[in-house]
């Protein structure tokens, strides 16, 4: 049988969509449209799958139609022309991805088919633990092509995958601003599994036939309709059963694939180059002559499909390969009737004489192809001829650019009012007289420039690994011998110099790399150094010890355990295990109390710490100070690892506590070979011990100790660096601070000072920011005008982090968020085992019954309750393999930040705690208050050490920063229940007016005054 089908529609739950997408409305217009098989749209949309499962049902294999009483109800609403065939729906969607691969963001869009309910729920879920399927009926992901492409393929039997619209400049796998040259490069190695491509409003098959790499896929149409009157504007033709299977194969093989029905492609928006805010159009050539710029803005064009395909092809216009389908190009009825009634195609008087046709003639597309031009003739003798006219291609053609609309007409300017007295039809009866659209700019070709030399990069120091450090970072990487002090600001290359040294030393030094030890606060940071060295000294890697406190700690204890009461697999006690172990000694009454009171009550502490041994663990703060008592009474054991450690370097010095720095003194003697490396103006973890006096008096303790300042930045540009020192300067630890910017900057931006209403707003400017830069996450960001920009600076996802003091202000942010679709992954400083789902997750794994990888295991032990825990822990259980003794210690000893996944296409939200260490080309601190930073609880007096941290951790939030930093405060904002007025942090006073961007305003505007009226 042959049927048209379109299979790229929109639900309600889409942006920009009428909210008459509905079942009801979709199956009315399918039918005075002429289409048979619609696809449903938006199945990831919670709300809308749920629709399509109270509303659809089993018709034939995978296909679905509408429950028998409400297709009776829709019937009654169409003209018995129109009600003769059946609808059906095929489960549809389209995704949206924005990510990063090679070095450039792409913005791809991918329309999804399954072949039933179970297996498009699979797919739900799995792209729900990716980003939020709820805010947008058409997904945002931070998600590579490829990767949804298995997905796809993974998710029941029978899902496939069409590259959508694939030449749209932006969000198409071969559009010119963010997509690929070859659709196997959008896919990779699951490129085989690709056998259809989408073609777009804006070219036909004609224009596709020039790029041979298209030959081996069927070229699609579907209408993309985000209202139910676009049905069938292009539509796909097949001539198969009505069977989901069978029009798979023939999108496969080309057997059953009749081609398609097109608009006019110079009717597409995005046909021709240019650049709408300056009326400006351009043929191809025109936009080479003009480098791709606009004449009268000097931005750059956008540049259109015409242009795109010409670049790509490799044969001429009028090339047809072997086998390939027909096709048609129409124009909508609504839009010829417009066109003979001079009006709008929406307005009531075209629906009107429409539904006159339909009722007359049958379903728009047969009146468009089908129906004998006299039967139309007889009805309308300009329908007759408008519709002979667009069958014979006699069209006049205004194409449509950088999203406008082109307009296709079928009669020249003022023919129709000649032809009014000749019309007998109610339609005809007004005055006509259209105008002829503007013809668009022409520019002569610029002049060319002169030829700018680029600078040669400078060469290496030489040749040796220490060859490619400035030549501070050199001298520090140098001290080979005795106590050093490396006092390194942000973005200095702190790690990339420690690394180094490390190398150094096991090369050209000779020193063992099993006499090496280096000590980092995050496991995060010490897998980075260990993937550093791994590329530096392959060879050596395996042999250097890399470990935090903590795991340095559980290693000294594992390898002495006898020492300590322990055997070799001690536990390490979460807090539900410190619980019962108190509640065994005092009741499980008075055990939370117990535990907050352990350290004032020797006595207790002494039970709790013989119960814990006698149940073979330990707890958290046991892992460093256990190993001290035993090294400072045990002189042997001390003298044994002092030994074994002859090499001793710690990052993040100014970041020790007590016990630490007593342990630290144990390991490396006053004349020892240990390096400390930090900055003292990064010390912001006073709230749990640590003491940046340990950092300020090494020269006491290693009085031969030798220092060297990193000052050149590499991450942040000038403006941000100036502003950073300037807000520091008032409380530095470091005499004489200086940074110097020497990363490459050449359109350095001013720092953003945003004035927010209150939290939402904020939340608002900090989404839409996103979306800006991103230059535009959606259609609908473009088609709005809320994106002006192209993106050009090849931002993705992941390249956003919005920072903020406590935890508490990640709400409005979130939900700011999830309304503009764009997905993030949120993530505090808090400790790993406290979020919820952890502990029972954990708890699960010690019990028989779960097996395989440690990511297997799991999923296996996860339940409803906890599922959610399991995207926090994916990463970590991915790289522990099949080390679930590894997994558990490093859940014990993790912070809720080293869950963090930088590969994830994802907007950081993080506490400018958790941020310690990292860094992103654009940067958010929200929150920039007095009372907030510096934190101050209402009512109380300001603490100046307390506040001193509180101007280091600004500093540190600001240089998180590479290109762009935005700082907000807000006039008001909730905290503890309460609006309370916000006056803005006094760091703020600190940064010159001439680093900086004001913009926003602090106060709401004043509504005008509302007249009551009586009536």
């Amino acid at each position: 049988m042959r049927f048209y089908a379109d299979l790229h529609i929109h639900s309600k739950y889409s942006r920009a969509c009428s909210r008459n997408c509905d079942l009801h409305h979709l199956t009315k217009y399918a039918r005075l449209k002429g289409i048979s098989l619609v696809g449903t749209g938006d199945f990831t949309h919670p709300a809308w799958f749920e629709h399509l499962r109270e509303c659809l049902v089993p018709a034939e294999p995978g296909l679905f139609r509408m429950r028998e009483e409400m297709d009776r109800d829709i019937r009654r609403t169409v003209p018995p022309s129109c009600t003769g065939g059946e609808v059906r729906y095929m489960l549809s969607v389209e995704i949206s991805t924005i990510y990063k691969r090679g070095d450039r963001t792409r913005k791809v869009h991918h329309l999804i088919y399954m072949p039933d309910f179970e297996s498009a729920a699979e797919f739900n879920a799995r792209l729900g633990r990716i980003g939020n399927l709820g805010s947008d009926g058409r997904p945002i992901l931070g998600l590579d092509s490829r990767d949804l492409l298995e997905i796809t393929l993974s998710s029941g039997s029978g899902g496939y995958l069409v590259p959508a619209h694939i030449w749209t400049p932006w969000f198409a796998a071969l559009g010119s601003k963010s997509g690929f040259d070859a659709i196997a490069d959008c896919y990779a190695d699951l490129a085989d599994h690709i056998f259809a491509v989408e073609t777009g409003l804006s070219s036909d098959p004609a224009m596709n036939w020039q790029v041979s790499g298209l030959d081996r896929y069927r070229l699609v149409s579907n209408s993309d309709a985000h209202s139910p009157p676009m049905l069938g504007r292009e539509a796909t033709v097949f001539e198969t059963g009505m069977d989901y299977f069978a029009i798979r194969r023939a999108l496969e093989t080309g057997d059953g694939f009749g081609g398609t029905v097109e608009f006019f492609p110079e009717e597409g928006k995005y046909h021709l180059d240019g650049h709408r805010k300056c009326d400006v159009r351009m043929e191809p050539e025109q936009t080479r002559e003009h480098n791709a710029i606009c004449p009268e803005c000097r931005k750059p064009l956008t540049v259109g499909v015409l242009n795109r395909i010409s670049e790509l092809a490799d044969r001429p216009y009028g090339t047809r390969p072997e086998g390939a389908a027909g096709f048609r190009n129409l124009i909508p009825l609504p839009e010829i009737m417009g066109e003979i009634l001079g009006v709008g195609p929406k307005s009531k008087k075209v629906q009107a004489e429409v539904a006159a046709l339909t009722a007359a003639h049958g379903p728009e597309l047969s009146i468009l192809d089908d129906v004998p031009l006299d039967d139309l003739a007889a009805s309308s003798t300009l329908v007759g001829e408008a519709i002979g006219r667009l069958r014979r291609g006699e069209v006049i053609r205004d194409s449509g650019y950088d999203g406008e609309y082109g307009v296709i007409k079928l009669f020249e300017p003022g023919e129709l009012h000649r032809a009014k007295s000749k019309a007998t039809l109610s339609l005809f009866d007004v005055d006509i007289a259209p105008e002829p659209a503007p013809a668009p700019k022409v520019y002569a070709a610029p002049a060319p420039g002169p030829l700018v030399e680029e600078p040669a990069r400078p060469a290496p120091v030489d040749g040796t690994l220490l060859g490619g450090l400035d030549p501070d970072q050199h001298a520090a990487a140098e001290l080979t011998e005795g106590p050093s002090l490396i006092i390194a600001g942000p973005g200095t290359g702190k790690t990339r110099t420690l690394t180094h040294k490390i190398a150094h030393l096991v090369t050209a030094c000779g020193v063992p790399a099993q006499r090496c030890l280096a000590i980092t606060f995050t496991r995060r940071a010490a897998e980075e150094m260990a993937e550093r060295l791994a590329a530096l000294v392959p060879e050596h890697a395996p042999k250097l010890t890399i470990a935090t406190f903590h795991a340095l700690g559980v290693r000294i204890l594992r390898e002495q355990h006898a020492r300590v009461g322990l055997t070799s697999r001690f536990g390490i006690a979460d807090e539900a295990a410190q619980l019962t172990v108190l509640a065994e000694l005092v009741g499980e009454e008075s055990a939370k109390r117990a535990l907050s009171s352990l350290s004032s009550d020797a006595e207790l502490s002494d039970r709790y710490t013989e119960a814990l041994r006698a149940k073979d663990l330990v707890d958290f703060d046991d892992l460093i100070t256990v190993p001290v008592r035993l090294l400072e009474s045990s002189p042997e054991v001390a003298a044994h690892y002092r030994e074994r450690f002859q090499w001793i370097s710690v990052d993040e010095y100014q970041d020790v506590d007590e016990t630490q720095y007593r342990l630290l003194r144990l390991l490396a003697p006053e004349n020892g070979n240990l390096t400390a490396i930090g900055d003292p103006d990064q010390a912001i973890y006073r709230f749990r011990g640590a003491d940046v006096g340990f950092f300020l008096r090494f020269q006491e303790d290693y009085p031969g100790a030798r220092t060297v300042r990193l000052t050149r930045n590499y991450r942040s540009g000038p403006h941000i660096l100036a502003g950073a020192v300037q807000a520091i300067t008032p409380t530095t630890l470091v005499p004489g601070r200086e940074l110097t910017a020497s990363g490459h900057h050449p359109e350095p931006a001013l720092i953003g000072l945003h004035h927010a209403t209150d939290e939402h707003g904020e939340a608002a400017f900090v989404a839409r920011t996103i979306d800006q830069l991103l230059g535009g996450s959606s259609f609908h960001s473009l088609d709005s005008g809320r994106v002006t920009g192209d993106g050009t600076q090849g931002l993705g996802f992941a390249d956003f982090a919005v920072l903020y003091r406590t935890d508490a202000q990640a709400k409005a942010i979130m939900e700011a968020l999830t309304r503009a679709g764009v997905p993030f992954q949120k993530r505090s400083h808090d400790r790993l085992a406290d979020r919820p789902g952890v502990r029972e997750i954990v708890r699960e794994l010690h019990f028989e019954g779960t097996s395989g990888s440690v990511l297997e295991r799991i999923h296996q032990a996860a339940t409803p309750e906890t599922h959610a825990a399991i995207d926090l822990l994916a990463p970590l259980a991915r790289r522990c393999g099949d080390d679930l003794e590894r997994f558990r210690t490093e859940i014990a000893l993790g912070a809720e930040v080293d869950t963090w996944d930088p590969k994830a296409d994802l907007v950081a939200l993080l506490t400018l705690h958790a941020a310690k260490g990292l860094e992103f080309p654009v940067v958010f601190v929200v929150g920039c208050e007095d009372g907030l930073l510096p934190m101050r609880w209402p009512g109380a007096e300001p603490d100046p050490e307390e506040e001193n941290e509180e101007r280091r951790l600004f500093f540190v939030g600001m240089t998180r920063a590479q290109r762009h930093l935005y700082l907000s405060h807000a006039a008001q904002r909730v905290r503890q229940g309460t609006s309370r007025p916000m006056p803005p942090s006094p760091f703020l006073a600190d940064l010159n007016s001439a680093v900086l961007e004001r913009f926003g305003e602090a106060n709401p505007p004043r509504r005008k005054p509302t007249q009551l009226r009586l009536l």
